[in-house]
């Protein structure tokens, strides 16, 4: 089993840090490829840029909750409950319903 984990591309887990606005401010956000792959692809089935993504999803969340305790695990966390989702939709899961 370690080994599907253990031998992935060592590309999807290098970070990459991205300078962007947020709400006007500029920062920088730090985090693996795999999840940067992954707001991409979220932002892209939005419709709209990823730093756009993250902007309305950081506006969302102050008014929710106020200002995040840290903004990379939120992200980090989107993208495990949107993965889930898309597994939750496989047509193998859809046509046993």
């Amino acid at each position: 089993m370690c080994q599907v984990f253990a031998g992935q591309d060592p590309d999807r887990y290098r970070s990459v840090t991205r300078r962007l606005r947020l709400n006007g401010q500029s920062t920088s956000i730090r985090l693996e490829n795999a999840f940067w792959n992954t707001l991409d692809e979220i932002a892209e089935g939005e419709g709209v840029s990823t730093p756009g993504f993250l902007s309305k999803l950081h506006s969302e969340v102050l008014e929710l909750r106020g200002e995040p305790e840290n903004f990379t695990s939120l992200l980090r966390t989107t993208c495990l409950i949107y993965l889930d989702r898309v597994q939750d939709r496989r047509p193998e899961v859809l046509a046993a319903e």
